[in-house]
């Protein structure tokens, strides 16, 4: 007798999804060589000089902008995983909808730590001469530095953001769920998930220490 079962599994396919990504990747990359090698330009394949080509500012605004987006794709995530258990939990329990909201408030402010870094950042980011640092390699490299302190600590800010939000969200939605069957549950979660958004200070406090000393401009 022949099986009605279906035999998609979504586990495979997204198995063959990144699959395809990643050889795409793998040629782009690969054509890319393979271009510099046979055009007599193979010294280019070279990570120092592709940061010492590349200008500060480019990597000062990419550490501005992954510290906003990471941060906030880490609260939106957060929010979206605990907000439908406290929908659904709602249906049966109407109680849980309004205390269980402080998960909400501690997925946004995953956010708010992004966007505070992403500030800070930009009030260092100043322009300088090409003739000055021409002249000066010291403030040249001063420049430098700052640009890749700054990419840093966006990176750090977005990607602890990103894990603090999915962490705020899962244990938010264990809580809700949690209170819904048994109200004394929900004090013991919530003392789980302040320390789970506590997480996310963190980065914050490393991205201020690695810009405390980045300082860009004709001066630097």
């Amino acid at each position: 007798m022949m099986s009605t079962e279906s035999r998609y599994s979504p586990v495979s396919y997204v198995s063959y999804y990144y699959g395809a990504l990643y050889s795409i990747f793998v040629s782009i990359v690969t054509l890319i060589v393979l271009y510099y090698l046979l055009t007599g330009r193979g010294e280019r394949i070279d990570f120092g000089w592709f940061l010492t080509e590349t200008s500060p500012y480019m990597w000062a605004s990419i550490g501005v902008g992954l510290a906003v987006s990471l941060s906030v794709v880490g609260a939106g995530l957060g929010i979206y995983t605990t907000g439908t258990s406290i929908m659904g939990g709602g249906v049966k329990a109407p109680r849980i909808k309004t205390k269980n909201l402080i998960s909400v408030i501690f997925c946004e402010a995953v956010a708010i730590y992004g966007l505070i870094i992403a500030i800070v950042l930009s009030g260092q980011i100043e322009a300088y001469s090409q003739d000055v640092v021409e002249k000066s390699s010291e403030i040249m490299s001063k420049n430098y530095f700052s640009g890749y302190a700054m990419f840093g600590a966006g990176v750090t800010t977005g990607v602890v953001n990103l894990v603090c939000g999915l962490c705020v969200g899962q244990v938010g939605s264990g809580a809700a769920l949690s209170d819904a069957a048994n109200p004394a549950l929900f004090v013991k979660i919530l003392i789980v998930e302040i320390f789970g958004s506590a997480i996310g200070l963190f980065g914050l406090i490393i991205a201020v220490l690695l810009t405390s000393k980045a300082k860009m401009g004709d001066k630097a």
